[in-house]
């Protein structure tokens, strides 16, 4: 007897989830999202902020863009993920309904429900879409692991008293202990 097919989403289901429902479509698999706590909250809030006065400082046209916001990474109809934070510098990826295509930098805070998720199955997704640099914010771990694609190198990781540098964005440095104390 031949095993059920297993359904495949596409955009017309993600885009007409019942309200209040948040979900990340990935290969034509729907996958619920946990709402975020206080401290997770936080990290986003602090960092959005941060480098949205980064890029005016540096008169970039670049766009900071915290969850829930739409990435559809390859542009196809069978992968929508949301970040907690997009940083997107090519104004014609940006649509109504989020971002159409990689966003340079992508930055993930680590929920327990998302561990594997953010260490795995999104880390290749993210690589194989031509993400420039992503960066895991691990708050039980306390560190940050930071991949830059482009560099083709092994992942960093970084303790949370210690500063973070971007690689695509030259004097881009964030200590997350910091972050967390307000400063």
């Amino acid at each position: 007897m031949p095993l059920p097919k297993e359904r495949i989403y596409t955009a017309e289901d993600y885009w007409n989830l019942p309200k209040g429902r948040r979900a990340e479509l990935i290969g034509g698999q729907l996958y619920d999202m946990a709402p975020p706590g206080f401290r997770h909250q936080k990290i986003v809030s602090a960092l959005t902020r941060l480098i949205g006065n980064y890029m005016e400082a540096q008169h970039s046209s670049c766009e900071v863009i915290p969850a829930p916001f739409a990435v559809n990474l390859n542009a196809d109809d069978t992968t929508y993920v949301e970040p907690d934070i997009s940083v997107i510098c090519d104004p014609d990826k940006l649509t109504e309904r989020g971002c159409s295509g990689a966003p340079d930098l992508i930055i993930e805070v680590v929920s327990p429900g998302s561990r594997k998720m953010d260490y795995g199955k999104k880390m290749g997704l993210y690589m194989d879409a031509d993400v420039r640099e992503y960066w895991i914010i691990d708050p039980a771990k306390e560190r940050t692991t930071i991949y830059r694609f482009e560099e083709d190198a092994a992942p960093m990781i970084v303790a949370f008293d210690q500063p973070v540098q971007s690689g695509i964005y030259s004097g881009l440095e964030i200590t997350v202990s910091e972050l967390l104390r307000g400063r």
